[in-house]
């Protein structure tokens, strides 16, 4: 649920909150065992904050400030509701006891909560939906307005999916820790996977006017930041390095009209380099570590993209290898989509045709406009224009969002003009 009043504005209060908010709320969750109550404690410790520091300065530790002081509001909340007798009494001693420990919470001992956090909300009891909701608003923060509004769905039905989800951890006991060393590979992975579809919302939105929701994807490289600061595997490493690499293109994939280019038609001098770096370093580094995994290898992909001064220096012999190792590592559908427009970009389009057609045969990514668009791009390189307006209206009735289906329109009316690749 979201914060009963508005946190009073100002500076010190307002920087305060984004820095620290959603380190406190998750020792609070840890210390108090419930969501709402936490988020009632998170919301009063930051009025008291509003109240004292401007009087008496900020202390020197703000997250153990902020902790101490929206524990204590709920156990005051508590008593008032008449609820702390009617508690399991370990847990009402514990509240007190973890309430005696004052303000000398170390900033490793908040990590650790976050870390907690994000696998509780990422745990496979809950469904994905709820997974990507609930960490959209315990992790980052966002209202279930804001939620609602990036994923296109009505508030109250996602503020219901946010409360079933709530429930079930506290019905199921869903543990509040980080998983044993053994069952650790497979929770990264969800909680990997519930980044990367929050990124992939913002970086290309399945529907809707806007191609691109930069604040959807900025969260994404925010929790991909905190997993790496909170669990530096590889695969954490490369997943960053992924995002990080297809953000630093996002000033030059649409006009200011907000139309789809291309990324063969990109103008690379918009691309931001200090994020290429950044992604570059990370490669390195997930690689050093010899935990290689898809995400890793994506990156590795979208880093010869990122390397090519031009797209015609484009190395994509380079890519089709890559594929080929992702392909083991990770067989998809739409890596063999993906492979397939890259081996018509290095063989030519009769041979992405021919793999792209075995695709559509075999049933896989039938109902998927981009298998059509890739199919008509190939067809209009290779000069059968009506095969390729076929391809394209296929891909135009299938596309739910708007800048693509305006491309594709113009692909329509532009048959035989040049062009062609991703964005």
């Amino acid at each position: 649920m979201d914060a009963p009043a508005p946190i009073p504005r100002g500076g010190l209060i307002e920087g305060a909150y984004r820095e620290h908010s959603r380190k406190v709320l998750a020792t609070l969750i840890r210390l108090l065992g419930d969501f709402d109550l936490a988020e009632e404690a998170l919301h009063d410790a930051f009025v008291a904050a509003a109240d004292r520091w401007p009087r008496e300065g900020v202390p020197g530790n703000p997250s153990a400030w902020l902790v101490s002081a929206g524990r204590f509001r709920a156990i005051d909340k508590l008593r008032r509701r008449a609820r702390f007798r009617a508690m399991e009494p370990e847990l009402a001693e514990q509240i007190v006891s973890d309430a005696e420990e004052g303000e000398e919470m170390a900033d490793a001992v908040i990590k650790d909560d976050q870390l907690r956090l994000i696998f509780t909300c990422c745990h496979p009891a809950l469904p994905q939906p709820a997974q990507v909701a609930l960490t959209l608003r315990e992790l980052c923060g966002l209202t279930t307005e804001e939620i609602a509004r990036a994923f296109l769905a009505r508030p109250p039905a996602l503020a219901q999916r946010i409360v079933r989800a709530k429930a079930r951890i506290r019905e199921e006991r869903i543990p509040y820790e980080v998983p044993e060393l053994s069952a650790l590979p497979e929770r990264l992975d969800a909680v990997l996977r519930v980044i990367y579809l929050v990124y992939n919302e913002g970086y290309s939105a399945h529907s809707g006017t806007e191609l691109i929701r930069a604040d959807l994807s900025a969260e994404a490289v925010r929790l991909g930041r905190l997993m790496l600061d909170l669990l530096p595997q590889g695969e954490t490493m490369g997943l960053l390095a992924l995002m990080l690499l297809h953000d630093s293109r996002r000033d030059a994939r649409t006009t200011p009209d907000g139309e789809v280019i291309l990324l063969a038609d990109q103008d690379r001098t918009l691309w931001d380099r200090a994020l290429i770096e950044e992604g570059f370093g990370l490669i390195d580094r997930a690689f050093a570590t010899r935990q290689i995994g898809p995400y890793t290898l994506q990156a590795a992909i979208a880093a010869v993209h990122t390397r090519a001064r031009t797209a015609d220096e484009t190395d994509w012999g380079e890519i089709v290898g890559l594929y080929d190792v992702l392909m083991r590592a990770s067989p998809s559908p739409v890596v063999r989509l993906n492979r397939a427009v890259a081996v018509g970009m290095h063989q030519g389009p009769q041979a992405g045709l021919a793999l792209v057609n075995a695709l559509l045969e075999e049933g896989d990514l039938s109902d998927y406009h981009l298998t059509y668009a890739a199919q008509a791009d190939f067809y209009r390189r290779a000069g059968d224009k009506p095969a390729a307006r076929q391809a394209y209206e296929q891909a135009l009735e299938l596309a739910l969002q708007e800048p693509e289906r305006r491309f594709l329109q113009k692909r329509l009316q532009e048959l035989g003009e040049g062009g062609g690749g991703t964005s």
